[in-house]
């Protein structure tokens, strides 16, 4: 659903500015883009994975990290004012290979912004936490979790553990329940999930900024014509995506076939991953 903006941006007159944000997951598709974008919000960007990442850029800080090592992570955190926190492994995987990073990762960096102050922390969360509702309906950010994979269950896990810290601590996050984000929409599945890289950054700097977010969920999704999530609990964040998937539909709907109306692919949010795995059977 796209937010049209009736009150006074929630940006107007904040200053969208610190010293050192963290950037996890910088070596991903994703973290390469804001990578590109962030410097823009900071006077430093440390950038983080566990993935070569290459020399430390003009106003960067270049770190390799394990997050499953907890004392690495500590480190890590020690000196930032916001985290953005894409780390982890970002397609389904059998569990054993998820938890280190996605569960175990997720409660180390927590610990750690707690321990270290850190009062904001925008985390990549997934569309992939509601994959089994249907493509037919309309959800909002309180329905229930229906994780798609142990992917989206990571995920879930993660969007818990911000209320908790929010909850116990004070400390606030942003969950993005991002949806596909590309520099264009792949298939059809894509023309109602796509986030746009310009929205990405516009959703990104909200989180990081905006104030008073206290634990929020949102979708990360442009305007496009097809609707499966409604982000008005997220009003306050003041987000209006200006991008659209509509200039591929035609040649999307030209070169891929329709599936069957059975096909759980065609049938569930979620798309591909409801029926990934099971593993090692």
């Amino acid at each position: 659903m796209t937010l049209t903006l009736e009150h006074a941006d929630p940006l107007d007159g904040i200053r969208t500015h610190c010293g050192r944000i963290l950037l996890t997951g910088a070596a991903g598709g994703l973290g390469r883009v804001l990578r590109e974008r962030l410097p823009h919000y900071a006077d430093v960007l440390r950038v983080s994975d566990i993935a070569p990442i290459g020399e430390a850029r003009a106003n960067e800080e270049a770190v390799v990290c394990n997050l499953a090592d907890a004392s690495a992570v500590d480190a890590l955190v020690r000196g930032v004012d916001v985290i953005v926190h894409l780390g982890g492994v970002s397609v389904e995987r059998p569990f054993e290979e998820v938890l280190p990073a996605n569960i175990q990762g997720a409660y180390h960096l927590y610990e750690a912004a707690r321990r270290h102050g850190v009062h904001r922390i925008v985390f990549a969360s997934s569309n992939h936490v509601t994959g089994f509702y249907r493509q037919d309906e309309v959800i909002d950010t309180l329905a229930p979790q229906r994780p798609d994979s142990y992917y989206g269950l990571s995920k879930a896990f993660g969007e818990q553990l911000a209320q908790f810290y929010f909850d116990r601590y004070g400390m606030e996050t942003v969950c993005l329940r991002i949806g596909s984000s590309f520099p264009e929409p792949k298939d059809r599945r894509m023309l109602a999930t796509w986030l746009g890289y310009d929205d990405l950054e516009q959703l990104v700097r909200r989180a990081m900024f905006v104030p008073n977010v206290k634990c929020t969920i949102v979708y990360g999704v442009s305007a496009n014509r097809d609707v499966w999530w409604d982000n008005s609990h997220a009003a306050h964040l003041g987000y209006a995506p200006t991008q659209t998937s509509e200039p591929w539909r035609e040649r999307i709907e030209r070169a891929e076939p329709t599936r069957a109306e059975d096909d759980p692919v065609r049938v569930y949010q979620g798309g591909a991953f409801v029926t990934t795995g099971p593993f090692g059977d």
